[in-house]
């Protein structure tokens, strides 16, 4: 087929090359991205709270096909009342919402409040908590508010969120805000695209590096060569290719069909945040892609923390921060009176969603050009602990003989047969903050099974832990460690603050302080070359639901065995992260897990019902990365 024709390829490279695409516009003036493009089909939906007095809210949400058009483009949408994206929702903690969901279309629809504590019928999630709304059907969510913060709500249904169904959802609280501010903006991020997004997973699983602008050349072999010579150079690419993996996998959609979007604005035509100078300004940022992390900065302008995921943390200032898909960062700047960039870049370093604060609307900063895309290093290869270095140069396959019991040329078969596990000597990993060993060592072989999955070796569980599964693909990690401290992707070298997990910390001790009576254990697994995403190798078509007790205290363990972050998100409650902060640990309801990471999260099964656990970015959770915990009522499991 020709989109896979190496000469398009290699024209699509020299055009990256060239900034021709993914940030092409990183080199124009301001003044010529004012006058490009159109603007998008909704400005001001999304920006500036209304607010008013405190009030119970009933909002009907007319779900429709429309159009959407970015920088003089127009394409196929999904809309909310005529919105894309869908309108800003407002409620205020103490009183009540009343949500009804009207389907236009000729398909079945969906809305899930993101992060919204509410019973389990209405949480929106098709097969999982209802039917769906069917066409010319309606639905209704009506429950009491009881949190306040900055969530969001989106499709749930196919693929309809990447084509337009995503919305800010704002809760007033019920007692005086902390942090007063004069003017209070939402920020919602999305990744928008003109393809059909069941054409991009047929591409995806045809060729996963499809979209990838940034792939290993020979001119990059050679310039390898000359700085670290012959034998380093062929070293490195032999391990790379062993494993069938890259250190330029970063994102799996990329700038060349992504127009990444800022409250439903093209970076030709930026959103704008007006202040008066003396202000303060809050900015709630929503990460409301399908696909895309972002690296969100004003540069020249520091910004305090102060909720993540809705829920307040102790203010904290930064210079930038990373926030994956689904999560959501409060944050608190005090600018001059000038205007300031919002550059929101995506993580790959493709393209940037852009906005201006500014006292004066038309007035912009400079835009910063983008900067060199990340590499995947052996940290994120699982072999971070071996050395303590972060790049492959001077590591022979050799120093691999030996650790952790395998002999290192069997660890390296990166065959997409995915290699049969065997229960390794646990040999006390210990798990940050107190949490119990989860044993990680562990050797491999080669399965031998051209193009099956692995259909062996159930991974044993230490004392009081659960593994909820017996495959895991692709390769399995020599060392998993904690990586709440370091940086996001690309983040490790700049000169200047950048968030981590480990600065987050709840004003007042979590409600909850019971020791877990067990631990839920769950590996993250996948194979990029495939493009199969999983939960212990089992989709979720395979899978059993997760139980949980109904009023128990339980570890959430998750180790991610692949060499991607994964966003995942835990319908229905909030998960304690356990980031040595003591009794102060910052609740969340989507934890972003690094490559080769482990992350322990704390959960009290307060919420009965059936409720969606997932992988947030949606390509992942269409292929398979996806489970249904069950809290159990007594005897009752809830269907």
């Amino acid at each position: 087929m020709d989109e896979f024709c190496p000469q398009r390829r290699t024209l699509i490279r020299a055009l990256g090359a060239l900034g021709v695409l993914g940030g092409w516009n990183a080199l124009m003036p301001p003044a010529a991205l004012a006058a490009a493009g159109s603007r998008s089909a909704t400005p001001g939906h999304v920006g500036r709270l209304q607010q008013g007095p405190p009030r119970d809210v009933t909002f009907d949400a007319h779900v429709r096909a429309d159009r959407f058009h970015v920088a003089g483009r127009g394409g196929a949408a999904y809309s909310v009342n005529d919105s894309v994206p869908s309108p800003l929702i407002e409620l205020w903690e103490g009183h009540t919402a009343r949500l009804r969901v009207h389907n236009h279309l000729d398909v079945p629809t969906s809305l899930h409040w993101h992060g919204l504590l509410l019973p389990f019928t209405m949480d929106g999630v098709p097969g999982v908590s209802f039917p769906g709304v069917s066409p010319g059907e309606m639905f209704e969510a009506y429950f009491p508010v009881r949190q306040s913060g900055t969530y969001w709500y989106h499709s749930h249904s196919g693929m309809q969120e990447q084509k337009g169904m995503t919305g800010p959802l704002v809760v007033h609280p019920a007692e005086p805000d902390p942090h007063p501010v004069a003017r209070d903006f939402v920020v919602m991020l999305n990744d928008w695209t003109f393809e059909d997004p069941h054409r991009i997973m047929t591409k995806l699983k045809a060729q996963s590096d499809y979209y990838n602008l940034d792939e290993r050349t020979v001119g990059d072999f050679f310039e390898d060569v000359e700085a670290h010579g012959w034998s380093a150079a062929l070293r490195d690419r032999r391990m790379w290719g062993h494993m069938r993996m890259s250190p330029r996998d970063i994102a799996d959609i990329t700038g060349l069909t992504y127009d990444y979007l800022l409250n439903g604005h093209h970076s030709a035509t930026p959103w704008e945040g007006l202040f008066s100078p003396g202000e303060r300004v809050r900015l709630r940022f929503i990460n409301a892609s399908a696909m895309t992390y972002f690296n969100v900065r004003f540069p020249g302008l520091a910004m305090t923390v102060v909720a993540a995921d809705g829920q307040p943390v102790e203010p904290v200032e930064i210079d930038e921060f990373q926030i994956g898909v689904a999560e959501s960062f409060d944050v608190i700047v005090a600018p001059e009176a000038r205007p300031y960039t919002l550059m929101c870049e995506s993580m790959d370093r493709t393209g940037f969603a852009l906005g201006s604060l500014t006292p004066r609307l038309g007035e912009f900063a400079p835009v910063p050009p983008l900067r060199e895309p990340p590499r995947r290093t052996m940290a994120d290869m699982s072999m971070g602990a071996m050395a303590g270095m972060g790049s492959m140069n001077g590591m022979g396959m050799g120093s691999m003989n030996g650790m952790n019991g395998t002999h290192g040329a069997d660890m390296m078969t990166g065959s997409s047969d995915m290699g049969r596990m065997h229960g390794g000597g646990m040999t006390g990993h210990r798990m940050p903050h107190g949490t119990p060993d989860v044993g990680m060592n562990m050797s491999m072989k080669e399965d031998g099974m051209e193009g099956d999955a692995m259909k062996g070796g159930a991974m044993a569980a230490p004392t009081g832990q659960e593994s909820h599964g017996e495959r895991h693909e692709g390769m399995m990690p020599a060392s998993i460690r904690d990586r709440l401290d370091e940086p996001g992707t690309g983040l490790e070298s700049v000169d200047h603050r950048v968030l981590r997990y480990t600065l987050l910390r709840r004003p007042v001790p979590i409600e909850d302080q019971r020791t877990p009576t067990r631990t839920v254990t769950l590996h993250l697994t996948g194979n990029m070359e495939r493009y199969m995403w999983s939960f212990d190798g089992q989709v979720y078509s395979e899978s059993e639901p997760i139980d949980f007790h109904y009023g128990e205290r339980l570890r959430l363990v998750l180790i991610n065995n692949t060499m991607m972050e994964h966003p995942i998100h835990l319908h229905g409650m909030f998960m304690a992260l356990e980031n040595g902060q003591g009794a102060h640990l910052p609740l969340k309801h989507t934890i972003s897990v690094r490559p080769a990471a482990r992350v322990s999260l704390l959960v009290t099964a307060d919420e009965p019902g059936r409720w969606a656990f997932h992988c947030h970015l949606l390509y992942h959770m269409e292929m398979g990365m996806f489970r249904v915990v069950r809290v159990l009522d007594g005897e009752r499991a809830h269907g």
